[in-house]
């Protein structure tokens, strides 16, 4: 919306300033940061007050969160996309088609995760919404998003894969590309989903794998640093770098609450809402694979729910103590907090690996 303000520029005033898309990207980042202070505390007491109980706790987890975690409030995710919307809302170009793609996506999936929650939480058990409506409702948002990203993309890289590290390689996937961008998109959805078991475990990769995208956005989205790297340009996409710095500052204000013990959980608001909009911004810049990589750490958190799941069904036996994986550490013994930061440096590392496929031939 500010970004229209630079109409009334004359090239050497203040209002230049919102045609910059890093310097809407930084106003982005912190509106969404104090908003997130600023609203935090008193949403979590209302949402202490309405939910009373809190969240309900798995009876076949981990004893200690039967005790830890029995009362804390959850749907925290209204925090985060609340100030996420806003923030986007304010500095990013209205006008960007991948920008109205993603947010689709963001809060198509916030709202299925908002009535799961509202269903646990009103029924005091933890299965929630059908998980069969779930995903046909998260396949039908993907399948919009896919499509309108396929229109978006121009006649070489629309129903294209695009290979990391081997450049000049596009894949021609024909009709089995919006197949494709919807496993990737409700997969990073529930991969997330899955993640969101530990206070902060799932937010700081989040906020990790969100800003890597974001730079990936703006690099794919310039012509000089696309021929530079030699990487497939993408027009427009650079306006992401604006919604993923909303994304950041929403998650840091959001993990200040989040942050060990808990005082609020993101619920499937949260995670599902957040998990989708990083699924949606790799299929707009063609980095669908790259995801795969920067997001690293909730592939092996599905993964290891899908070999519990097919192995049990198979033999009768457990791979894992407890999927999904952040939870069999804890039955071997690791402290929370352990497991959390661990985690969090692996992301870490898996983010600078998926940025160096930009650069790596």
């Amino acid at each position: 919306m500010l970004y229209f303000l630079s109409e009334w520029s004359d090239g050497g005033d203040a209002f230049n300033l919102f045609r910059y898309i890093t310097f809407r990207s930084g106003g982005a980042f912190f509106t969404a940061l104090l908003l997130s202070f600023i609203f935090g505390a008193p949403l979590i007491r209302r949402l202490r007050k309405m939910q009373k109980t809190g969240q309900p706790i798995r009876e076949d987890g981990p004893a200690s969160h039967i005790i830890e975690k029995a009362g804390t409030p959850t749907m925290g995710g209204v925090l985060i996309l609340g100030t996420l919307l806003l923030s986007t809302l304010l500095w990013a170009r209205t006008d960007n088609g991948y920008v109205w793609i993603v947010l689709l996506v963001t809060f198509g999936f916030g709202a299925i995760g908002f009535y799961d929650d509202y269903l646990k939480v009103t029924q005091n058990n933890v299965k929630g919404f059908s998980s069969k409506a779930r995903m046909g409702l998260g396949l039908i948002i993907a399948l919009i998003a896919g499509y309108c990203a396929s229109q978006l993309h121009s006649d070489e890289l629309s129903g294209h894969l695009a290979l990391p590290v081997f450049k000049d390689t596009l894949l021609n996937l024909g009709v089995l590309y919006l197949p494709f961008a919807m496993i990737v998109i409700v997969g990073a959805a529930n991969a997330v989903n899955l993640t969101d078991g530990l206070d902060g475990l799932a937010i700081m990769p989040v906020i990790i794998a969100g800003g890597t995208l974001g730079v990936i956005a703006y690099i794919v989205g310039r012509t000089d640093f696309t021929e530079y790297l030699d990487v497939h340009y993408v027009e427009g996409t650079g306006e992401l770098l604006v919604f993923t710095s909303a994304l950041v500052g929403s998650g840091l204000g959001f993990l200040w609450y989040n942050a060990p013990p808990a005082a609020v959980f993101m619920g499937d608001t949260g995670s599902l809402a957040l998990g989708g909009a990083l699924g949606a911004i790799a299929v707009s810049t063609k980095h669908e694979l790259v995801l795969a990589i920067v997001g690293g750490l909730f592939v092996v958190e599905a993964l290891s729910v899908i070999i519990q799941v097919a192995y049990y069904k198979r033999t009768g036996k457990r791979v894992f103590l407890m999927a999904p994986i952040h939870h069999h550490f804890e039955k071997k013994g690791w402290g929370e907090a352990q497991i959390v930061i661990r985690f969090w440096i692996i992301a870490l590392i898996l983010a600078l690996v998926g940025l160096a496929t930009l650069k790596l031939r």
